[in-house]
């Protein structure tokens, strides 16, 4: 039943309905107006603090830069993977030729996000199964440009574009940070290169309010969101936008954020917009392209900033045990997967699993210095061939090393499991993970 409400209530968002709205004066947008329009900007919005955070340290235009194992500050991050990041620039006359080394038995993939955290393209052996390695010319949709006979082309939709590298760590992380180096970018020319706008840069325990609408035009004009049938939201935003220069009407949106929109927000958070709880597990119904799902778009990206698509990698996340109670480190909790559902057997390439708290979404230290379950780490099965796995602030006296991820003692969190290569139930959409089981 609350599942059902709360898809009831993300639906009339989607569709502009108004859901316990109050009354509003002629011309002036309605509660769920200002609900939707917060709602649908917050991606843009994260999107851009994100930019000038990077641009802040140092980044160049079409240069990657290559961080070491587990040195990333974002939601959720994958500590399975080194990741390497850039900003592309390219225009009608310059192309970003991307240099992929041979990699044999490691999951990697480059993929490329526009300013609305939307999944534009990947390059790795699944995409480009005949050549995957090699020099990449990434190209502006329609540019006329010449290129070299043995280079594959990937066009964008957009000038400019967000990069994230992924090389799988495996067991021997100094062959993948060899790999990672490999990786190379170089444009072919000199692409006109934009004003990073400014926006607000705000601490994400601290959700910005009214204010947000005050950047509406430079957010929508710096770019478009390419997906159809969402301009009515940004309509809205950019009208709200002139509307609060109005002491009272700005009053009014302060509030109906304040009482309406947070709460929708959190309560759409639940199940990461439009998706499905079983077990205590969410499955988003989308990740990495959105089309008019803007509320998970928005989930998403806070939660997990540069998403990849399903068929790379499926995203589960646990904020309670089996029974609804939320997840805290003065417990401890056994997840079991029988003989014929073991984690390994629905990704065709790694699994893992983190512990991260529940504002941030930053891994939780802990002195183990342990921050995910996976194969590197070496659990134990049972004599039935069942895996259980343990997350406890200390580790239980029957719980093999391998298994226990620690946790933090006095505080809550929540667990994020990740099937790369998606195979199986995690793909169609009929897996869910076991229910955390709190032991006595």
């Amino acid at each position: 039943m609350k599942t059902a409400l709360v898809v009831a209530l993300a639906m009339s968002c989607l569709a502009g309905v108004a859901v316990a709205q109050a009354p509003n004066r002629a011309g002036t947008p309605s509660d769920q107006e200002i609900s939707d329009s917060w709602i649908y900007l917050f991606t843009r919005i994260l999107v851009l603090r994100q930019q000038q955070l990077d641009f802040q340290e140092g980044f160049k235009w079409n240069e990657l830069r290559h961080r070491k194992p587990g040195a990333v500050d974002w939601p959720n991050p994958n500590l399975d993977v080194a990741y390497s990041e850039a900003w592309v620039a390219v225009d009608e006359t310059s192309c970003t030729i991307v240099t992929v080394p041979k990699i044999v038995d490691r999951y990697y993939t480059v993929q490329f996000l526009n300013g609305w955290d939307e999944t534009l393209a990947n390059i790795n052996e699944r995409l480009f199964p005949n050549k995957p390695d090699g020099e990449f010319a990434v190209c502006l949709r329609g540019a006329n440009v010449t290129l070299p006979a043995d280079v594959r082309r990937v066009d964008l939709p957009v000038k400019y574009a967000r990069v994230l590298l992924r090389v799988e760590l495996g067991d021997n992380w100094d062959d993948a940070v060899r790999l990672q180096h490999a990786f190379a970018f170089r444009a072919t020319g000199s692409p006109k290169l934009p004003d990073i706008p400014k926006t607000p840069i705000f601490d994400l325990d601290k959700l910005p309010g009214v204010e947000l609408f005050d950047y509406a035009d430079i957010a929508l004009d710096s770019e478009p969101d390419l997906n159809p049938g969402l301009e009515k939201q940004a309509a809205d935003a950019r009208a709200i936008g002139k509307a609060i220069k109005d002491q009272a009407e700005r009053e009014r949106v302060a509030k109906v954020v304040r009482e309406q929109t947070y709460p929708e927000y959190a309560k759409f958070g639940n199940t990461i917009g439009h998706g499905v709880i079983y077990n205590g597990w969410a499955r988003p119904a989308v990740v990495g392209n959105y089309n008019i799902d803007f509320i998970a778009r928005t989930l998403v990206t806070f939660g997990g900033i540069w998403a990849n698509v399903m068929p790379e990698v499926l995203y589960y996340r646990a904020g309670t045990d089996g029974t609804g109670a939320t997840l805290s480190g003065n417990s401890s909790y056994t997840m079991t997967f029988p003989k014929g559902e073991l984690p390994q057997s629905l990704a065709k390439y790694f699994w893992s699993v983190i512990a991260v708290d529940p504002v941030h979404y930053r891994v939780l230290p802990n002195p183990r210095e342990r921050y995910l379950l996976n194969r590197e780490t070496k659990p134990e099965y049972a004599d039935d061939g069942s895996l259980t796995l343990y997350f406890a602030a200390e580790k239980p006296a029957n719980a093999p090393d391998g298994n226990w991820l620690p946790t933090p003692k006095g505080s809550g969190y929540r667990l994020t499991f990740r099937f790369y290569g998606p195979i199986g139930g995690v793909a169609n959409g009929t897996y869910f993970p076991p229910p955390l089981v709190k032991m006595q």
